[in-house]
């Protein structure tokens, strides 16, 4: 072999090499495009609030006015300046506040701006307690925009029904007669955010034969965080009771039926509270001792999404 063919064949074989590098390099850049896709993949979210129930039977209704709703500090479209009354969205009724396109995972910066002084149409107060003689007590607040302390999901290929909970029994306050929004880390608290296909629903009947109670209203607790000695003394500036809970529910007097909706998966146990009548507005009197007469403890109550779990029982006594 001489000289000169040595010298084509090493040519050749340079070539060949930098013709895979090319390919190769090729490939991994169609990779990495792919990988950036399907991490900036985006789902249709729609965004709902609902509310949690008052325990004062001397309010009628809670107004507020929602100027905004921001999610990663943009606008939610479709979304109109809207005035609601919060009481009339309970026990699963939720209003329906506007849509984003979000990427799909983990959010956390959601924002809730709050008008206090003009409503929708334009009338003063914007957000307001309106008692059952027909009075009106305006709510005020240093801060307008509610951060809110909670994260939620998106999925992708799914309807991502995001549900803002306001709870009104931890975001209002009565002092003397007069009804005040919380501190402004205790209104950012008072507002819970899921995604609602991720939740399910706890509910059942109660029934009171000794009549305990003026009124009973059911907690849900997550599993070991119930710490009856702290939860009833009354917590934060504002001393609200029963603040760990994630959600309560007024059980009927009428029916006896309670409802906790939008749980997240996980377990949970229910806690049962007596309060009693005092001039129209209803204070703790003290826990009740409940027999569950269901399958279900409800020391141990197992939600699923989707799912609907019902777990009925008795008072027996109080504590």
């Amino acid at each position: 072999m001489n000289l000169t063919f040595k010298i084509q064949i090493m040519k050749m074989f340079k070539k060949n090499l930098i013709l895979k590098a090319i390919v190769l390099f090729g490939l991994l850049i169609t990779s990495c495009s792919n990988d950036d896709n399907s991490s900036s993949e985006t789902a249709e979210a729609k965004f709902y609030i609902t509310d949690a129930p008052t325990d004062n039977s001397n309010v009628s209704a809670v107004v507020v006015t929602i100027a905004d709703l921001r999610v990663n500090n943009v606008s939610v479209e479709n979304f109109t300046r809207t005035t609601i009354d919060l009481m009339q969205y309970q026990n699963g009724v939720k209003k329906l506040l506007g849509d984003l396109k979000l990427q799909t995972g983990t959010h956390s910066n959601i924002e809730l701006v709050l008008d206090y002084q003009f409503d929708a149409s334009g009338n003063a107060p914007g957000c307001y307690v309106e008692l059952t003689n027909g009075a009106k007590d305006a709510l005020n607040s240093t801060v307008s925009n509610i951060s809110i302390n909670d994260t939620f999901n998106v999925i992708p290929f799914a309807n991502n029904n995001i549900i803002l909970d306001f709870d009104i029994r931890k975001a209002i306050v009565s002092s003397g007669g007069d009804f005040e929004l919380v501190t402004t880390t205790e209104l950012q608290n008072s507002v819970r955010v899921v995604n609602e296909g991720l939740t399910g629903k706890v509910s059942g009947i109660m029934t009171d034969a000794q009549n305990t109670s003026d009124m009973i209203i059911a907690y849900a607790y997550k599993a070991g965080t119930f710490n009856a000695e702290v939860e009833t003394q009354g917590q934060g500036s504002s001393n609200v009771m029963f603040s760990n809970a994630v959600t309560s529910s007024v059980v009927s007097n009428t029916t006896a039926q309670y409802e906790l909706n939008f749980l997240p998966e996980g377990e949970y146990e229910l806690h049962f509270a007596s309060y009693s009548d005092n001039n129209g507005e209803f204070e703790f009197s003290g826990r009740l001792e409940v027999e569950s007469n269901s399958e279900i403890s409800f020391n141990n109550v197992q939600v699923t999404s989707n799912s609907s779990i019902i777990v009925s029982g008795a008072v027996t006594g109080t504590f």
